[in-house]
């Protein structure tokens, strides 16, 4: 029987996890910036190859290896972990450019919007029904967006192809229901194979990083895994303890950690135009917020309605 003290102690463990995980995403760019000498595509072919490697080690660590080749025969599932590698590959892609060619700013505006992506992206292909306040946080997000088309003349298509691409990923990893970590490693063990080649050509080209800088540069090459796995391990490990609404709340810290690096760290341009972006999806994310929390929490107190009416009729049956 787990007590109220053990219950807080778990919670609290859940939300140290779950600041580790956001936290190492936001402070990211600081890693890719430390490498940004190194081509986006040579760090991308490395951050594939490398996650494979360490999550291998994980899963091997944890007995877990085995549960790779019943995943690997199961096509249904399969097919649809070859579509989300390639998303995921493309969105670590472009996400790596961003940072590297000083457009954090752009990237933490993708981040911020995929939410209300993810909301728009299964009404149009679950058919999820929308409530009113969540049309109302889309209709804002759509506003901050053409704002900033039309005030600074530029549409932010890095922004929104790092918001749609993780919407996607998302939307496919529902179709393969798969445990994050044994769906990570396959999604990146199916995308290997290219990126090996890519690196191969580049080594033969002469223009590979790895082995031709210098050792520092090959082990940042290789902490890529690091930066992959372990946000999503403490992630795991955060959603296990804490409610899934609770877990919302925290997915805000990576594109906020990335706002103020890009503003206040690096110094990149933010104009007026991107001043009314930032409020009206900053304002949107807030009805979503807590339009969300209002209706789960008239959902518990439904369950716990039923719970104590349940407990009363089985009271009164053994009273009868």
């Amino acid at each position: 029987m787990i007590t109220a003290q053990g219950s807080q102690r778990e919670a609290a463990v859940g939300v140290a996890y779950a600041l580790l995980a956001y936290g190492l995403w936001g402070f990211s760019p600081l890693y890719f910036k430390a490498i940004h000498y190194v081509p986006a595509l040579d760090v991308l072919g490395h951050r594939v190859v490398w996650s494979a490697v360490f999550i291998a080690v994980l899963l091997g660590l944890r007995g877990r290896l085995g549960e790779i080749a019943g995943l690997l025969r199961d096509f249904s599932r399969l097919r649809w972990l070859i579509v989300s590698g390639l998303l995921i590959a493309a969105n670590w892609g472009v996400y790596i450019f961003a940072v590297q060619s000083g457009r954090i700013l752009e990237a933490s505006l993708g981040y911020y919007i995929n939410p209300l992506v993810s909301v728009f992206l299964g009404m149009l292909f679950l058919k999820e029904t929308l409530r009113p306040w969540q049309w109302v946080a889309i209709a804002l997000a759509a506003a901050g967006t053409l704002n900033l088309v039309i005030s600074a003349g530029v549409v932010p298509w890095l922004s929104l192809f790092l918001a749609f691409s993780f919407g996607f990923y998302g939307l496919v990893r529902k179709a393969a229901p798969v445990p994050p970590m044994l769906g990570l490693f396959v999604e990146t063990l199916l995308v290997t194979p290219a990126a090996l080649l890519f690196l191969f050509w580049l080594g033969v080209q002469g223009e590979g990083a790895f082995g031709r800088i210098d050792r520092s540069t090959d082990l940042m090459l290789i902490a890529a895994s690091l930066v992959t796995a372990l946000p999503l391990l403490w992630f795991t490990n955060g959603a296990k303890r804490l409610r899934l609404s609770t877990m919302g709340l925290f997915q805000y810290i990576a594109p906020t950690v990335q706002f103020c690096l890009a503003v206040f760290l690096y110094g990149e341009i933010f104009t007026a135009a991107h001043g009314i972006t930032f409020s009206l999806i900053w304002f949107a994310l807030l009805i979503y917020t807590t339009d969300v929390l209002r209706v789960q929490r008239k959902s518990w107190a439904w369950q716990r309605a039923e719970r104590a009416i349940a407990a009363d009729s089985k009271r009164d049956g053994k009273i009868g």
